[in-house]
């Protein structure tokens, strides 16, 4: 099982959407506050279109599973941008491909000028948080920039 990423298309946005939410609801995590009701995972392509933006799909034998982008967060810092929509399905986490996806929003980010990566996430999410652990992010006592997810309890940020 080799890994492929590519950036998302307009055809893949009802695939990860799809993706994502399967996965909060794996996590009981759909609930206000979270991206589970952000109008935007009905158009990712469109929505990361914007500067200083990205969405990686990664594919596995011609399948989607799962994805992560980078974006410029309202109120973060000029500095600063947001690991987002960060989401892999349950048979193929523990395979690296999570790592790989967040290496390549990372550089991504250094090539776009960013000097930090901010993210947030929740305490359902154990497993990520501990590979984010191992990617060099540290925790933070409270949120950056106005994401406007209240349920996320866990801020996280990389120097790059």
């Amino acid at each position: 099982m080799k890994l492929q990423i590519r950036e998302i298309k307009r055809e893949d946005d009802p695939i990860i959407e799809k993706i994502i939410k399967s996965v909060l609801v794996e996590h009981k995590m759909d609930k206000p506050g979270t991206i589970y009701y952000d109008e935007n995972l009905r158009c990712m392509n469109e929505f990361h279109s914007i500067p200083g933006s990205i969405y990686y799909v990664g594919m596995v034998d011609g399948n989607m599973i799962g994805g992560a982008g980078i974006y410029p967060t309202t109120g973060l810092p000029e500095d600063t941008c947001e690991l987002v929509k960060m989401y892999i399905l349950p048979d193929a986490r523990g395979k690296g491909f999570g790592k790989a996806l967040v290496n390549k929003c990372i550089a991504f980010a250094k090539e776009q000028g960013y000097k930090k990566v901010y993210l947030e996430t929740m305490e359902e999410l154990k497993n990520a948080v501990s590979m984010y652990e191992r990617s060099g992010f540290s925790l933070l006592s409270g949120a950056l920039g106005n994401t406007g997810h209240f349920a996320c309890t866990i801020r996280m940020i990389k120097e790059i």
